[in-house]
């Protein structure tokens, strides 16, 4: 018997692969719906390990607050405009149904009042590419066109922290820090690495899977690595 190998360790859920949820700040997420304007202030901007996205704490006119992701250019006391009639500015909160076509906006309600689920991470953002009578037209930042209804809220603005990416991390000290604040296992041995006796990949005069990688959607947690239940494999027929 070898040891278990990774997908059985995860499963454990022991405290290498458990999410440390106690360095987080806060949920980033809008203020419930309302048809009229509110608006608030930017009390400060925080870091929030392990998202890579620094945010902004907002206190509204009647004493609430939240957190939403903080768009470049955005600075502590600025006021923010939510909801119908707010002017599109970088860090306002507005409907989709009032925001012209080519803006770039960001933390975009799928469902209105869901509190915002796409295009969060540091640098992204979407565009507004058209409109029909009861949705908007939005390019995410893949490239893919989304029909979001009108009444979703977006954030006026791209997501700050876009340069983490350029920096080169130069040296695994860094790497090892980077992935510390989150629920990832690092480093990752590969299965073709390892001996035969600890990994169903393993073993070999060569560094090869030797067999098919594709394993059944029930196989067994030991056996359960490489393509699982996958549809097809290789090339499809008469593809150029």
């Amino acid at each position: 018997m070898g040891k278990r190998i990774l997908v059985q360790r995860m499963g454990r859920g022991t405290s290498t692969f458990r999410s440390p949820s106690h360095l987080r700040v806060a949920a980033v997420r809008y203020p419930p719906l309302t048809d009229k304007l509110i608006r608030g202030v930017v009390a400060e901007l925080v870091h929030d390990p392990g998202r890579w996205v620094p945010l902004a704490r907002i206190v509204l006119e009647d004493g609430r607050e939240f957190f939403n992701v903080a768009v470049e250019g955005l600075k502590v006391g600025q006021v923010i405009e939510i909801g119908p009639g707010a002017r599109v500015a970088p860090g306002n909160i507005v409907p989709l149904r009032d925001i012209p076509e080519g803006t770039q906006i960001c933390n975009i309600e799928i469902r209105p009042g869901d509190g915002g689920k796409i295009a969060r991470a540091g640098g992204t953002y979407a565009i507004v590419t058209g409109k029909t009578s009861t949705h908007a037209i939005v390019t995410l930042p893949s490239g893919k066109q989304k029909f979001i209804p009108l009444d979703a809220r977006a954030t006026i603005g791209v997501v700050a922290g876009g340069g983490r990416l350029e920096k080169p991390l130069l040296k695994a000290g860094n790497s090892y820090h980077k992935w510390k604040a989150k629920a990832k296992k690092w480093p990752r041995v590969r299965g073709i690495a390892m001996n035969a006796v600890d990994h169903p990949h393993g073993g070999g005069s060569h560094q090869r899977e030797s067999k098919p990688t594709t394993v059944s959607r029930n196989a067994p947690p030991g056996r359960k690595v490489g393509h699982i239940a996958a549809k097809r494999t290789g090339r499809k027929k008469g593809a150029h």
